[in-house]
């Protein structure tokens, strides 16, 4: 997550480190949700939340998750389906609004992900460059979860990593409106709180909410799939990575803590390959399929993933 701009499609020889205004940025982005958190324990402890506050919670957390799950992530990083444009620019949009950045940036950092996973090179591995013991895994999961954020975000190469979306002028108008949908996150809940209260500060309050506690609780989940599920869970396919199940993870992350699952099969578009593996993001798929919304929707067939299936000892 960051909120710094866009100008233009940056190499990573042209952003060798990144600058102070970048690291200044995201410590902004990360930490004013993270003030938003803390003084939601004071507003609690006063009773100053209502079921209006928590439904506008929800609705804002589920439509900006879904956004990361079946557009940045599904549609736009592994074209694991096909939809309409209008369709993928409202993801765009929708996924804009998490506040973990434009839509090309994030795109380019996955994928890099994926190229060297766990590897020297991949922007958030909690193993690649950690020395042993414990005081290297405890260095290790903080840069997955949140100090990558000040040393590697948006340094993967642009031409190179999404050179398909640069290629769509709308995608590219949306990835550089990203302060706008920053703002949008902010305002939509404060127009419904207001709208639904009656008063200015049932919209702040819903503000506070369904914006500030909504992005926190987003930008941590998400964060958890790069930290968590690359160190403790479940694993059951042969991979050259540490990515892990973490199942306990899959309802708040709508499926995406899968994970082991989809460094298996990045172009699956469900994570939850068995059928009690909880995966909304692949449920939202299959009802937009089923609508005539999704096609070209990319699904691995059992005996390939019992061929990938891991010996038992």
């Amino acid at each position: 997550m960051s909120t710094a701009e866009i100008v233009s499609a940056p190499t990573e020889n042209e952003l060798p480190t990144m600058s102070r205004g970048q690291k200044l940025t995201n410590l902004f982005g990360v930490s004013v949700p993270f003030a938003g958190f803390l003084a939601s324990i004071f507003f609690l402890w006063g009773s100053l939340v209502t079921w209006r506050d928590i439904t506008i919670l929800a609705v804002s957390y589920l439509v900006t998750c879904l956004g990361i799950s079946i557009g940045f992530h599904r549609l736009f990083t592994h074209r694991s389906y096909e939809t309409f444009k209008s369709i993928r620019y409202g993801l765009a949009v929708l996924g804009s609004m998490a506040v973990q950045g434009p839509v090309i940036r994030w795109v380019s950092d996955h994928r890099k992900h994926h190229n060297f996973a766990d590897r020297e090179g991949d922007p958030h591995s909690p193993h690649a460059g950690f020395e042993p013991g414990l005081r290297g895994k405890l260095a290790g999961l903080w840069h997955a979860h949140v100090g990558w954020l000040f040393r590697n975000v948006g340094r993967a190469e642009w031409t190179k990593y999404a050179k398909d979306l640069l290629a769509d002028r709308g995608m590219v108008w949306v990835s550089k409106m990203f302060p706008l949908w920053v703002a949008v996150s902010l305002l939509a809940p404060f127009a419904a709180g207001w709208i639904w209260g009656g008063t200015f500060g049932a919209g702040l309050q819903a503000m506070f909410w369904g914006g500030l506690i909504r992005i926190f609780l987003l930008h941590h989940i998400t964060w958890s799939v790069n930290s968590v599920c690359h160190f403790v869970g479940s694993r059951r396919f042969r991979v050259k990575d540490e990515s892990r199940n973490v199942w306990w993870l899959s309802w708040i992350s709508l499926g995406e803590s899968w994970h082991h699952n989809h460094h298996a099969f990045p172009s699956s578009a469900f994570h939850g390959l068995k059928p009690w593996e909880l995966d909304i993001g692949g449920l939202a798929i299959r009802l937009m399929r089923r609508l005539g919304l999704a096609w070209k929707v990319m699904e691995i067939p059992k005996e390939l993933q019992r061929r990938r299936e891991l010996v038992p000892d």
